[in-house]
């Protein structure tokens, strides 16, 4: 399914996933980086504009902050903000006129983001999602390795036939030099 924008709760996904959640055992800012790198490629190959959201709520006197990172928008969100309330407050105002996607596995928030007009995705299907691209890219990129691109094959077509009569004896570089000094 295509959407124009895809909301991230930054810590269910980093919990929910068992290698983003065993980095963030030994280091949470480890952990949000490369959720953020992936989320990153992720965003590029499905032109939308993801905003991947971290809770801030218990951290005092907390203003809350938006940080854009490569194409991507990380927001942390205010003293007494949660994820869940950053993402319903954005889905409230974009959901009824734009493709908007969440992803989380919290039941609660999904149904609330239904009620808005979004559609949800649990972090497992995410997961499976970003598989799928990565895959995709890389395919893509073993094609385009595999054809051959000329320079020669994106030359105009009264270029081609110069071009091959120079490769053939049949002209010379210095015939071209010579037709421009004659019209000036």
């Amino acid at each position: 399914m295509d959407y124009d924008y895809l909301l991230v709760d930054g810590y269910n996904i980093i919990f929910t996933w068992d290698d983003l959640n065993e980095l963030a055992n030994a280091n949470l800012d480890a952990a949000r980086g490369k959720l953020a790198d992936i989320l990153s490629n992720f965003a590029g190959y499905k032109n939308c504009t993801l905003i991947l959201v971290f809770d801030g709520y218990k951290v005092k006197n907390n203003p809350g902050e938006i940080i854009k990172y490569h194409n991507i928008h990380i927001v942390y969100t205010k003293e007494a903000e949660t994820a869940d309330m950053y993402i319903e407050k954005v889905t409230q105002k974009i959901g009824h006129y734009a493709n908007v996607m969440v992803a989380t596995s919290d039941r609660l928030e999904q149904m609330i983001v239904i009620g808005s007009g979004a559609y949800r995705m649990s972090a497992g299907d995410l997961k499976k999602e970003i598989k799928k691209v990565n895959q995709e890219m890389e395919e893509k990129h073993l094609r385009k390795r595999q054809e051959k691109n000329y320079l020669f094959n994106h030359l105009p077509d009264e270029w081609k036939e110069y071009v091959e009569d120079v490769r053939l004896g049949k002209k010379s570089w210095d015939e071209t030099d010579k037709k421009k000094n004659k019209k000036e």
